[in-house]
Formats: C-alpha cells, sequence, structure tokens
C-alpha cells in the first residue's frame, strides 16, 4: 500500500503535466519494485511457512498437511500478485479505472469456476483438495496479469512499461517520503484492531456477535466508499500535475460533499432497515439488542468516516500523506482505544462505551479530513520537489 500510494501520485502527476516519458520510468520502477517485494515475501512465505503454521496459527493436526499444501503453492498468487497491483495502479494512475474493475472481477469468476472442478475433481479434473483450491487462484491471477499486461501496452502505446535496473536514489527517496506514513498508518491500522477486537471480546459472546453483525455493515461501507473516493486521487494528482491548483481544491472539497451526502442517504436508508437486517444474522434477542444499540449509535457517523476516506484519497493523490496518517492513527488509537477503554471501564458504560468512542472517532476523523481538505496546504505538485 505504501508503494502503490507514493506511485500513484508520482505517475498520476505526470500523465497530468503530459510527461509522459518521466510517467514511463517512474511506472517501470513501480513494476520492479513491486515485483521484487512480492518475490520477497513469497520466497519468505515458501521458507517459514512451517514454523509459522507450527508453532503460530497451529492447525488442527487431521489438515496440517492441506493447510501446507495450499500455502506453498498460495505464495505463487503472492509473487503475481505484485505485478497486478503495479499494473491496476498504473492504470488507475491513467484514469482508466474500468479495466483494471473488469479484469479483476473476470479473474475472480474464474477462481470461481475452477474451485470445485480442481478442489472436487469434476468433469475429468483431478481431485486437489486444498491445494486444488491454491491452484485455481494461482491460474485466475494469471489470466489476470497477462489481460491487464495486454491491454496496458494495446491501449496506451505511450507509455513504455518494463523492468528496470534503474532504481534511482531520488525514486526511492520520493517512495520514502510519501510512503512510510502510509506504511505506519497500516501497521498501527492492524495494531489497533487486534487491540480493539480484544476490548469488545473482554464483553463476552454477545457483545462480540453484535459487533461482528454490525461490522458486516461496515464492510459494505468501506468498499462502496473506497470506489468511490478512489477516482479523486487520480483526479487530484492529474490536476497537480498540469498545474490546476485551483481545480484540485475544487475536486477534492465536491468528492467530500458528494461522498459525504450519498453516505448520509445510505445511513439513514440502513437507520430505516436496521431491524430487518439484524433479523438477518441473528434470532438471539440478546444479539438482536446490543447489534440493533451498535448500529444506531454508529450509522449516522458513516458519512465523517466517508470524508475521512476522501482526505485520504487526496493525500494518495498530491502525495500529502502525513496529515491522513495522523488523523488515522488518533481516530483508532487515542478515540476508538483510548476513549473507548475509558467509557467502557472507567465510566462504567460497558459495550456502549465502545459504540460511542467508534461514532466519535468517524466524527473526529472526518471534521479533520474536511478541514484540512479545504485549508490544508496538500495543493502543490509533488513531482517537481521530490523526483527532481
Amino acid at each position: 500500500m505504501a508503494l502503490l500510494t507514493a506511485n500513484m501520485a508520482f505517475i498520476s502527476q505526470y500523465v497530468g503535466a503530459r510527461m509522459y516519458g518521466e510517467a514511463s520510468k517512474v511506472a517501470s520502477k513501480f513494476l520492479t519494485a513491486s515485483v521484487l517485494m512480492s518475490m520477497a515475501s513469497g520466497v519468505a512465505l515458501y521458507a517459514l511457512r512451517q514454523p509459522i503454521l507450527t508453532y503460530v496459527v497451529r492447525p488442527p493436526p487431521e489438515i496440517f498437511e492441506d493447510v501446507m499444501a495450499y500455502s506453498g503453492i498460495i505464495t505463487l498468487d503472492l509473487i503475481i500478485s505484485g505485478a497486478v497491483m503495479a499494473y491496476s495502479t498504473i492504470l488507475q494512475s491513467i484514469g482508466d479505472t474500468r479495466t483494471p474493475a473488469v479484469v479483476n472481477g473476470i479473474s475472480a469468476l474464474t477462481n470461481i469456476v475452477l474451485d470445485p472442478l480442481i478442489i472436487l475433481g469434476l468433469y475429468g479434473f483431478p481431485r486437489l483438495g486444498a491445494a486444488g483450491a491454491a491452484i485455481a487462484t494461482v491460474i485466475a491471477r494469471l489470466i489476470g496479469l497477462t489481460a491487464l499486461a495486454y491491454l496496458f501496452r494495446r491501449n496506451f502505446p505511450e507509455l513504455r512499461v518494463a523492468l528496470t535496473k534503474d532504481l534511482s536514489r531520488d525514486w526511492i527517496y520520493g517512495n520514502l517520503r510519501v510512503g512510510t506514513p502510509v506504511f505506519v498508518f497500516h501497521v498501527s491500522n492492524s495494531l489497533a484492531f487486534m487491540l480493539q477486537n480484544s476490548l469488545v471480546n473482554s464483553f463476552g459472546a454477545v457483545v462480540a456477535t453484535a459487533f461482528a453483525i454490525g461490522f458486516i455493515v461496515m464492510d459494505i461501507a468501506d468498499a462502496v466508499v473506497w470506489g468511490l473516493t478512489t477516482p479523486t486521487a487520480i483526479m487530484v494528482g492529474q490536476n497537480l500535475g498540469a498545474g490546476n491548483i485551483s481545480r484540485s481544491r475544487e475536486v477534492a472539497i465536491k468528492s467530500a460533499l458528494t461522498v459525504g451526502g450519498l453516505s448520509t442517504a445510505g445511513a439513514m436508508s440502513v437507520y430505516l432497515l436496521r431491524h430487518k437486517l439484524v433479523a438477518l444474522f441473528t434470532s438471539d434477542p440478546l444479539i438482536y439488542v446490543e447489534a440493533l444499540n451498535f448500529l444506531e449509535v454508529f450509522v449516522f457517523t458513516l458519512p465523517f468516516f466517508a470524508v475521512f476516506f476522501v482526505g485520504m484519497s487526496v493525500g494518495r493523490g498530491s502525495g500529502r500523506t502525513l496529515v491522513p496518517t495522523i488523523l488515522g492513527i488518533i481516530r483508532l488509537w487515542v478515540i476508538r482505544i483510548g476513549l473507548g477503554y475509558i467509557l467502557a471501564y472507567l465510566a462504567g458504560l460497558g459495550s456502549y462505551g465502545i459504540w460511542v468512542a467508534m461514532g466519535l472517532s468517524n466524527v473526529v476523523s472526518g471534521l479533520g479530513s474536511l478541514i484540512w481538505i479545504k485549508l490544508g496546504g496538500w495543493a502543490k505538485p509533488l513531482i517537481n520537489d521530490v523526483l527532481h
């Protein structure tokens, strides 16, 4: 994600400036680094999977060999994924979000079709069990990579992207400058979510199950908001590269208002349907009441969550990632975990205190992002400062 964010900013700004030669150079470096990093990750997973599975994950003995076989083959998928991510990001940076979406969708459907054939051995295919699931994934991913590479070269011949030995000092420095806050953000997120889950689980199975039901709604909202805000990063980057500073600010502000407004409409729909939504997942009266409490506190903070996502996209497009990272860390560590613990245990509000802290985390980060979008110093091209 750190590598993706930095190079989306660089490529989109070069494309906006119509500096296609420089965009090609950065894209080639990005592709090379993605492949090298995914290869290193794949080799590390293959080499370390036995002690990881034996001492950390500890699957039941009767499926241990299946897990070993699956994890060994899936390392190939990890390696291929680096190139898929690179081509998808390059296309998105140019402004073509449709091709990656269609190709990755076809790849996923291919995986769905191949899974039962290879896992169960249908229609003459060998019955390979868990290993077959990994093989199906690798085949589908390879098909996706081939299609992305072909369509990119056919549709954008002015951009010449290939593996290169020229990973220049300026490019590495630029990735560290832009990508390090993103890296810190995602590592921090992972740790914070583990602690958040621990805090929720401390109140028992009813609260934990209600939280899981509520977060199904959040996962849907997350996917929708991510899709709506990705174009913001591209438009901000290309306008900054073209020197359209005022237009880049206009894009960011209109995106915040539009996505926030759509999220408000969605939140109202969820609120009106909350009883039916919760009833889809449980008939237990205790879980039902707790899940309703979660949604009733949390759902109307979704527009602020959406604006926070817009702020992250503005950071990705402009390459100014520090402020969104700080807001993200405050959102999770200070409010969700810190304030959540205080409200739940010290103030005696129990699980309701956790729900309130989670809602406040969205409000604070959303308002902070809106202020930064409107007044922050992000609206200036990065490529001249970092890569030259």
